[in-house]
């Protein structure tokens, strides 16, 4: 079946599209973006459906984003899209604005119970039947003109997804479709918590091996590294990769011989950034012990993972109850945070990480879980 396509390649059709999408009940979103060498993804494409067709917006050709901006904040409106992290990234980094609500068809597939984290073709291959091309996933959107290849791979998603969530939303109860959109604007909100550049070191590999002072070191070439990468657009591996953090931290290099010594060390860095990296851990070495961060917490010890599994179990039992797929009960990471809180004799905490549904509906059980495995003997 042949696919109705719209070209939108400048400001004011935009303007006037975006106007009539917004007195649809949900539009579906999907984007094409470059992100080999940089930082932040290059947008190639911007792909919407309404359920009849596909309109492909040229973002090498606009100028004024503010009307899908609107578009995207319009509460009216539902957004459709799958698996959406990056392409919100897109988005935001278009518009300045993110998609809400926001209707995630991958956590639907999730909460009927047909997968986890299933790919876009798979689901479209299970909800639909149409067995999807996979040979564009990986070619170069930033390029003009497009192939015909490509022009048809992007609307074929815009029309598939609108399609999806006209069959999924259906099959979703009240309360799981209420399920999906608070996912979904945690999404959302998890991209506005931007964290701050002195607590990376968190979660460093080996951090917790390393003493205060070592850890204020690292804090200092953690947090530096994510401004770099932002400021030059570069991923952060190009700037320092991950695996020479912990060792410079550790070892505290102070000549470019002995940096040169450091494990997985890039000349490239030593060339470009090695004097001021000298520099840097000098400074934070000699910062005094009242500036130094805390420590950071040893992972949990072996003789947790009993308790782990149990806690586990309380999710599987209440995803078997509601017909969810169990991986998006409860997440190894909130565990673990719940366990660390008060690890091994409590009082514990449930963490912030643990919300809205969830919390009510899991919450107390975990708690009393810990509590009866304290009282054991």
């Amino acid at each position: 079946m042949a696919i109705d396509i719209h070209w939108i390649c400048d400001d004011r059709s935009l303007a006037e599209h975006c106007q009539q999408w917004r007195t649809l009940p949900f539009v579906a979103l999907d984007t094409e973006f470059m992100r080999v060498d940089t930082f932040y993804p290059k947008a190639g494409l911007i792909q919407v459906g309404d359920g009849a067709r596909a309109y492909l917006i040229d973002p090498l050709r606009i100028g004024d984003w503010q009307p899908l901006a609107g578009l995207l904040e319009d509460p009216q409106v539902i957004k459709v899209l799958h698996a959406c992290s990056e392409d919100l990234e897109v988005l935001s980094r278009l518009t300045g604005s993110l998609p809400a609500p926001l209707f995630d068809t991958q956590l639907a597939a999730g909460y009927l119970n047909l997968g986890f984290s299933m790919g876009y073709s798979r689901l479209v291959q299970e909800v639909l039947g149409i067995d999807l091309p996979k040979g564009e996933t990986r070619s170069d959107w930033l390029q003009r003109p497009l192939s015909d290849t490509q022009v048809s791979y992007a609307a074929e998603d815009a029309v598939h997804l609108a399609e999806l969530y006209e069959r999924l939303r259906p099959q979703l109860s009240d309360d799981k479709n209420a399920w999906v959109l608070e996912d979904g604007a945690e999404l959302v909100a998890q991209l506005r918590r931007e964290t701050d550049p002195l607590e990376l070191y968190r979660e460093a590999k080996l951090a917790w091996k390393l003493s205060r002072a070592q850890l204020a070191v690292l804090r200092e070439l953690c947090a530096w590294r994510e401004r770099e990468a932002r400021a030059r657009d570069l991923p952060r591996n190009r700037i320092v990769r991950e695996n020479a953090l912990w060792p410079m931290a550790r070892t505290q290099p102070d000549s470019l011989s002995a940096l040169a010594k450091i494990e997985d060390m890039h000349p490239r860095t030593i060339r470009q950034d090695g004097e001021f990296l000298l520099g840097l851990i000098k400074q934070a070495a000699s910062l005094p012990p009242e500036q130094w961060p805390p420590a950071v917490p040893e992972p949990l010890p072996i003789e947790a993972s009993a308790l782990l599994k149990q806690l586990r179990a309380i999710g599987q039992a209440e995803a078997e109850r509601l017909s969810i797929a169990p991986e998006l009960m409860l997440r190894k990471k909130t565990l673990e945070l719940l366990l660390k809180s008060g690890y091994p004799n409590g009082p514990y905490q449930l963490p912030e990480s643990l919300r809205g549904w969830r919390r009510e509906r899991m919450g107390q059980a975990l708690l009393d879980c810990l509590a009866g495995a304290g009282d054991q003997p």
